[in-house]
């Protein structure tokens, strides 16, 4: 008689839930408590997949609220993850999740492969605390309605998340890095982008709508 061995690792559980699901799929709740044990670290990941995908539309701007909802709790301290029950109850359905699967393997696939134990100290709960507080950040600027600025800081998120699983330090620095420059780059581009306006009325220099229109560009890559 074949035994069915459970999924080892967050990606392998992700396919299995894509595969055994109905049409409806899950709720987040559901998915919740299947990834209970892992806590915020495997809700974040799991959530943050579909947002590090290029151009997949839909199941980002379902997933960005529970992300952000997840990241403050990590900064509040509590042990276990909670979300609202309007929240809990949205669903990802089949073909969602399938998607999700699918697009976790392709671009973060990677990180199975070298995720292992070191730098445990910065996975602990005081660390945690401060890492949610980025998360929170990088997490808010997915909700932003700039055509795909949604993978760059969700890669951030995954990393990081997949790391504090994981007990790897290193993939937490390598996230926070991720996002952290993505913060920057919005912020640098949103602070050209008011010089340019107020050139617009004659205040400002007069090269502030060139620089502006260069950073636009680049927010759209």
């Amino acid at each position: 008689m074949t035994q069915t061995h459970p999924p080892r690792t967050l990606l392998q559980t992700i396919e299995n839930m894509a595969e055994t699901a109905d049409e409806d799929g899950y709720t987040l709740r559901e998915i919740m408590d299947r990834l209970d044990e892992r806590a915020f670290g495997a809700m974040l990941f799991i959530l943050s997949l579909p947002c590090a995908i290029p151009f997949l539309w839909g199941v980002p701007q379902i997933v960005a609220l529970p992300m952000i909802a997840l990241a403050a709790q990590m900064v509040w301290g509590r042990e276990e993850p909670w979300l609202p029950s309007g929240i809990a109850a949205r669903r990802i359905n089949k073909d969602g999740l399938n998607r999700t699967a699918k697009g976790g393997r392709k671009w973060v696939g990677w990180i199975e492969a070298i995720a292992r134990p070191r730098l445990t100290f910065l996975t602990g709960k005081g660390p945690e605390r401060i890492i949610g507080l980025f998360l929170f950040a990088f997490c808010t600027s997915i909700l932003l309605p700039i055509p795909g600025t949604n993978s760059v800081p969700a890669m951030g998120v995954a990393l990081a998340a997949f790391g504090l699983v994981q007990r790897d330090g290193l993939l937490v620095i390598l996230g926070l890095i991720v996002g952290i420059a993505w913060i920057s780059l919005l912020l640098i581009g949103g602070m050209e982008l008011i010089r340019y306006l107020l050139s617009l009325v004659g205040i400002g220099g007069s090269d502030a709508g060139e620089t502006a229109m260069i950073w636009l560009q680049t927010l759209r890559v």
